[in-house]
């Protein structure tokens, strides 16, 4: 019974790194983290193209949003999850190559560095461009969860249940497949965006995408992280983790622009 219990279960033992030639390595997460830039920037070119954006513009846009994303990502992890090491260590923070980003970091990143990008292009307003990048932001952040698959990392919980993962570069326990969950829901989210947005174009109404975007996906953040373990020892004190209650105001923004969206106009510049 035992041995027919654990073929129920799915083996995952991937090597994070592709090849490697010297000391130069190439990792699945670094090509699925700039496979999502790619991608993006392709989308957004033909919606650049659609509306009448210069295209020149492009290259200036992925840059700010690279920097705003690994650096957001990177001081998120850094003060939400291990602040009084990181505040002692101040130099480790540079260290990205070991690891540790927030997807909550990120996104306060990405606002703040679309702001800064939108100051000196009055053709492109702020929220016009917001509602846009979520498309390929969430794209991207679907392709980042493959990523951390690949690395057997922000792994679930335990469960019995038949489509659990057995994580062997962790430990031999069945295990939600969290990030996989996460990363189907990026990847609907995605499509759903991309097909609201080319229903209505340059006629979408102003917050309606991002609005839908940050609610749905940080409820659902909210949801999944249920099914994961604890990334940092003082969770487990608290009864929501960390990654919950930064979603929560996350979750009542995103929905109140949402809903202010069903009486608004498109964005113009």
């Amino acid at each position: 019974m035992e041995l027919l219990a654990s073929l129920a279960f799915i083996d995952w033992n991937a090597d994070p790194e592709i090849f490697s030639l010297g000391p130069f390595t190439v990792r699945w997460y670094g090509l699925l983290f700039a496979l999502g830039f790619f991608v993006g920037q392709f989308i957004m070119a033909r919606i650049y193209k659609l509306e009448g954006k210069p295209e020149a513009d492009l290259e200036m846009l992925m840059l700010y949003m690279i920097v705003s994303t690994v650096v957001g990502a990177r001081l998120g992890h850094c003060l939400f999850y291990q602040p009084d090491y990181y505040l002692a260590h101040p130099i480790d923070i540079l260290k990205v190559w070991e690891g540790g980003l927030a997807s909550h970091g990120a996104t306060i990143g990405i606002l703040l560095g679309l702001w800064l990008y939108t100051r000196k292009r009055p053709d492109q307003p702020y929220m016009w461009l917001l509602d846009r990048i979520v498309i390929v932001v969430a794209l991207g952040g679907g392709f980042i969860r493959l990523g951390n698959l690949m690395n057997s990392e922000i792994i679930g919980s335990p469960t019995d249940v038949p489509w659990a993962f057995i994580f062997h570069k962790v430990d031999e326990v069945p295990r939600h497949p969290a990030q996989l969950y996460e990363a189907i829901s990026c990847f609907l989210l995605f499509a759903a965006l991309y097909y609201s947005y080319n229903q209505t174009k340059e006629k979408t109404p102003t917050g309606r995408l991002f609005g839908l975007f940050v609610w749905v996906l940080f409820s659902l953040r909210i949801v999944y992280e249920f099914f994961k373990e604890n990334q940092v020892p003082f969770e487990d004190t608290l009864p929501l983790n960390m990654g919950q209650i930064l979603s929560i105001p996350l979750v009542l923004i995103g929905l109140w622009i949402y809903i202010r969206s069903f009486q608004s106009k498109p964005t113009t510049a």
